[in-house]
């Protein structure tokens, strides 16, 4: 019943998990079928060493703090490492950091010595949405793959000295809607004339900046003319060298995504109501204790409303009642209540994503736990404790081990199991003692010291101690 609970516990972060790993693969394969009739000017692997580099980072999800401490790193290592220009791979939905972090990401961008270009790709389905679309008003060269999409950019963050976000003079039509690649194109918010096609790769991306003017008089190199091996001229890029998140750093940017920092949260207290109730710690509870400070951690960075979080608190709490008793009554229907209505409303909108969960993420979630709190751990806990204290007289004399200090109350271990145990204050058990079960009280086992214990005739005794004390007495007399 233990593993019945923990796989309906972690069935809907599974199915959520490779629901997340399945999304990139399918956006993969949207990549515009034209890709070669635009990098055919490519020579393959060759690569022009004489070339200064040019360095590409991925940056996709919502601008989050670790997402945007990226893109500084990134200006930083270029700077560093003499590459001639930085191109942001975007692909986002908006930003859940504050205007002024934004602010100080788009100083640096416009301040930056390196020439930055912004790439929004790879598929037809990328975004650049909310604050993160104020990038193409200070970058030097933007441009979009066919089928992507730009806006929602709300108002024009101010800048320091000289520099302003531009979006060209259509720009206003992008603060509270969208313009596709040719619709950008045409109002003049792209700052690299392209064809029809638009550019469809990080390659094709490298290939169009070269020539490009910037407003300081520099001029990109990105290609270079060589010969091939039968004396034929041929065009020969620069060396692109990829960057992105580290191992840490996509961990705690994927739980600051909506549906995993929820998810995170829920599954993570479920797993610490489950192990609370078994009356021990296990695998359930170490792994619901990471699962729930992951959890707030993502709730934290995100934008969410303190009602709705209370809301999910109190869900949980009135679930726990009902798996107290073991049955789903009226606390398992306000736990569902509650828990419906805080998962809609959790997340407050942010320019360009209302932030709202998908309605599958919200079924599989709900169905989950109405599993988990309706059928796993009622059961569980029915199987756990609610056995008849006339089953268990056989315990009452037993000898067993403290788990932990019982003082006046802990855990015992008798036999292969674990109960909540209950000793008389005068005789506190350290942990690792040796004890006697001396009576059982519900689910509670009342013991003392195997040696040395104070008795404490106010205690409940069983009646066979009851009658020897007594007839003890008899013979006193």
């Amino acid at each position: 019943m233990r593993r019945l609970a923990i796989t309906l516990l972690l069935t809907p972060l599974a199915g959520l998990a490779g629901l997340s790993l399945l999304a990139p693969l399918a956006h993969a394969s949207t990549v515009p079928p034209d890709t070669q009739a635009i990098t055919a000017t490519s020579s393959g692997d060759q690569v022009a060493t004489e070339l200064a580099p040019v360095d590409v980072l991925q940056v996709s999800g919502l601008f989050d703090d670790v997402q945007v401490q990226s893109v500084q790193d990134a200006i930083a290592r270029a700077e560093d490492n003499g590459s001639q220009a930085l191109i942001l791979q975007m692909n986002s939905s908006g930003a859940i950091v504050t205007p002024d972090v934004m602010r100080s990401l788009l100083q640096q961008v416009a301040d930056t010595k390196v020439a930055i270009g912004i790439w929004v790709g790879p598929s037809r389905g990328a975004r650049a949405y909310g604050l993160p679309a104020q990038l193409f008003g200070v970058a030097d060269v933007t441009a979009m793959v066919a089928g992507s999409r730009i806006g929602y950019t709300g108002e024009l963050l101010k800048l320091q000295g000289d520099h302003q976000v531009d979006l060209g003079p259509n720009g206003d039509q992008l603060r509270n809607d969208s313009m596709s690649f040719a619709e950008a194109r045409d109002a003049s918010v792209l700052k690299l004339d392209t064809k029809d096609l638009g550019v469809p790769t990080v390659r094709a991306m490298v290939l169009a900046m070269d020539g490009v003017t910037l407003d300081d008089g520099t001029v990109l190199d990105t290609v270079s003319q060589e010969l091939d091996d039968k004396g034929n001229s041929q065009n020969v890029a620069t060396l692109v060298r990829f960057n992105g998140l580290g191992l840490f750093e996509e961990l705690f940017h994927t739980v600051a995504s909506p549906p995993i920092a929820f998810l995170f949260f829920v599954i993570g207290v479920c797993l610490l109501i489950f192990e609370f109730f078994t009356a021990g710690v296990g695998v359930a509870g170490l792994v619901g204790a990471v699962l729930t400070v992951l959890g707030c951690y993502g709730l934290n960075a995100l934008p969410t409303r303190t009602g709705a979080l209370v809301l999910l608190v109190l869900a949980m709490v009135a679930y726990a009642v009902d798996v107290q008793v073991g049955i789903p009554r009226f606390w398992t229907g306000v736990g569902t209540v509650m828990f419906v209505l805080s998962a809609w409303f959790l997340y407050e909108p942010v320019p360009g994503n209302d932030l709202r969960m998908s309605w599958v993420t919200l079924f599989f979630v709900i169905a989950g736990v109405l599993l988990t709190f309706i059928v796993g751990m009622p059961s569980m806990v029915r199987t756990r404790f609610s056995t008849p204290t006339i089953g268990r007289e056989w315990m009452i004399g037993s000898m067993g081990s403290a788990v932990g200090a019982i003082s006046p109350e802990g855990v015992a271990q008798v036999g292969e199991a674990k109960w909540r145990a209950r000793t008389n204050r005068a005789t506190p058990i350290e942990a690792g003692g040796e004890l006697r079960v001396v009576a059982i009280d519900g689910v509670t086992l009342e013991v003392e010291p195997a040696e040395g214990g104070a008795r404490d005739y106010r205690e409940r005794r069983p009646k066979t101690d009851v009658a020897e004390i007594a007839a003890d007495d008899a013979e006193a007399r």
